[in-house]
C-alpha cells in the first residue's frame, strides 16, 4: 500500500511540475502557433533568478516570496523581446519560428554558463518546506506539496483571467478567430505580445519551483520542454483544463512504468502511449472551436 501510494504521489508531483511548464506553452501555442523551443530557457532563466535573489537576502523565506512574482517579470520580459525581435516576423512559418527558438535556446544556455559557470548551483529551500508530511503512513516530502498547490493557484488565476477578465475576453477572442477581432477593433499584436508576457513568465515561475526539487544549471529546461509539448498535445491545443488532464495523466503514467521499469525505458513507454492515444483522437482530449474558415 505504501509503495503505490508513494508511487501515486510521484506522479502527482511530477505531474504539477509539468502542469506550470506546460501552462504557458498551451496559451502561446493555442493562440499564436508557435512553437518555442526556447520556452526551456526561460525556465532556467527563472531558476537562476532564485538563485541570484538568494544571494541578495539572508532570510531564505523571504527569498523565495521575492523569487516567485520577480521571476514571473523576468520570463516574461525575455518572452516579449524574443516575440517582438524574432517570432513577430515568422508567424505561419511554425518550421521557422522551431528553428530560430531553438537557436536562441542554445544561446541563452551559453549566456547562463558565461555568467554563471557550468556547475550546478543549489537554492535552498526554507525551513518550513522541508522534511516530509506523513498521508496515509506514507511520507509526502512538503517542497513537492508545495509545487501541487502552486501549480494549481497558477491554473486558478490563469483561467480567472481568462473567462473573468477583458483581458482574457480579447485573448479568447484572438483565438476563435483573429481576423474578426481586428475588425471588431481589438489589438491583435498587443495581445499576442500580452500572451507571450503571461506564457513566458509562468516558465520562469515554473524554475523557481524546480529549485526546490533538483540543481540549478544551464541545461535544465531541456529535461522537461519535450514532456511539456506532450502534455499540450495531448491536453488540446491552447486547452487549459486538457493541459491539467493530461499533465496529471501522463506524470502518473510515467511514475507507473518507472516503478518496474528504468527511467528511460519509461519515458519510451509514455510516448508509445501518447502516439497511440493522438491516432486515436488527434485534435487532443479538448478541441478549440473557432469561426476560421481556414
Amino acid at each position: 500500500m505504501d509503495a503505490v501510494l508513494s508511487q501515486l504521489y510521484a506522479g502527482i508531483s511530477l505531474g504539477s511540475v509539468l502542469l506550470l511548464i506546460a501552462l504557458g506553452l498551451s496559451l502561446t501555442f493555442g493562440q499564436m502557433g508557435v512553437i518555442n523551443m526556447a520556452h526551456g530557457e526561460f525556465i532556467m532563466a527563472g531558476a537562476y533568478t532564485a538563485f541570484v535573489v538568494q544571494q541578495i537576502f539572508s532570510d531564505v523565506g523571504l527569498s523565495l516570496l521575492v523569487s516567485l512574482p520577480l521571476a514571473f517579470v523576468v520570463g516574461g520580459l525575455l518572452g516579449v523581446l524574443l516575440e517582438v525581435t524574432l517570432i513577430s516576423r515568422l508567424y505561419h512559418r511554425p518550421l521557422d519560428t522551431l528553428l530560430v527558438t531553438w537557436g536562441v535556446s542554445l544561446i541563452l544556455q551559453q549566456v547562463a554558463r558565461d555568467v554563471f559557470g557550468a556547475p550546478a548551483v543549489e537554492v535552498r529551500a526554507p525551513s518550513w518546506l522541508q522534511g516530509n508530511v506523513e498521508i496515509l503512513g506514507a511520507p509526502f516530502t512538503t517542497s513537492r506539496l508545495f509545487i501541487v498547490a502552486l501549480s494549481l493557484g497558477c491554473v486558478t488565476a490563469l483561467a480567472l483571467v481568462l473567462t473573468r477578465t477583458a483581458l482574457g475576453r480579447r485573448i479568447r477572442a484572438v483565438v476563435q478567430s483573429r481576423g474578426l477581432a481586428e475588425t471588431s477593433g481589438i489589438a491583435t499584436r498587443t495581445t499576442d505580445r500580452i500572451t507571450f508576457f503571461i506564457g513566458s513568465g509562468l516558465a520562469g515561475v515554473a524554475g523557481v519551483a524546480l529549485t526546490l526539487i533538483g540543481s540549478t544549471q544551464p541545461y535544465m529546461g531541456t529535461t522537461y520542454i519535450v514532456d511539456a509539448f506532450l502534455v499540450v498535445v495531448v491536453g488540446g491545443i491552447g486547452q487549459i483544463k486538457g493541459a491539467v488532464i493530461a499533465a496529471f495523466a501522463l506524470g502518473t503514467l510515467q511514475a507507473v512504468f518507472a516503478y518496474s521499469q528504468s527511467v528511460s525505458t519509461a519515458k519510451v513507454l509514455l510516448l508509445v502511449v501518447v502516439i497511440v492515444f493522438l491516432q486515436v483522437r488527434p485534435q487532443g482530449l479538448f478541441s478549440v472551436r473557432t469561426r476560421s474558415l481556414a
